[in-house]
């Protein structure tokens, strides 16, 4: 009967444990850019912005950009600042994990904000020596939403006189050499 509760006390514990031996590392984009080969067939869970377009194919898949640096928390046009580079990476899903999304960020929309977790592959050959992470689960952290543009009217007249300056001395210009 011990060794029956021990037997059984141990298969209770590596069950308990085994989620947390198999736990994803929380990455940045940044740094599987920099040691991608590090990361190479291994759980990772990184957060970012989904931007650009999403890539739906024949075979029920989505490829899509997430961007993970500080425009993805703060973008520019949402009153963010200057912050470095870009840095996002490629990644590989489901449809069914898009079907619901917003829209992906671009000039006038900020994409949603996602944690996704998945297996990195580095130079895969099975999609010609492509890096990208192929995602199991993805869990929208804030959606996406539409933002203006703050038109600074001082600067567009500015433009505007500047431009029919420009006109008026091309013109005068013409007139001038013509009558030479």
């Amino acid at each position: 009967m011990r060794t029956f509760a021990l037997v059984l006390i141990v298969a209770l514990l590596m069950l308990v444990a085994s989620p947390a031996l198999a736990a994803a590392d929380t990455v940045s984009g940044a740094k599987l850019i920099e040691d991608p080969a590090a990361f190479d067939g291994k759980q990772v869970t990184i957060s970012g912005e989904l931007i650009g377009d999403y890539g739906f194919r024949d075979d029920g898949t989505v490829w899509a950009q997430l961007n993970d640096d500080a425009y993805a928390l703060s973008p520019l046009r949402d009153g963010g600042s200057l912050r470095g580079a870009n840095t996002g990476i490629g990644i590989h899903a489901d449809k069914a994990l898009f079907v619901s999304l917003d829209p992906p960020g671009r000039y006038n929309r900020v994409g949603p904000l996602v944690s996704v977790t998945g297996t990195w592959r580095y130079h895969d050959a099975g999609r010609g020596g492509e890096s990208y992470l192929e995602v199991e689960s993805l869990d929208v952290v804030r959606p996406g939403y539409p933002v203006q543009e703050n038109t600074r009217h001082t600067v567009v007249v500015v433009g505007v006189l500047l431009a029919m300056l420009a006109a008026g001395l091309l013109v005068f210009g013409a007139s001038q050499g013509a009558k030479e």
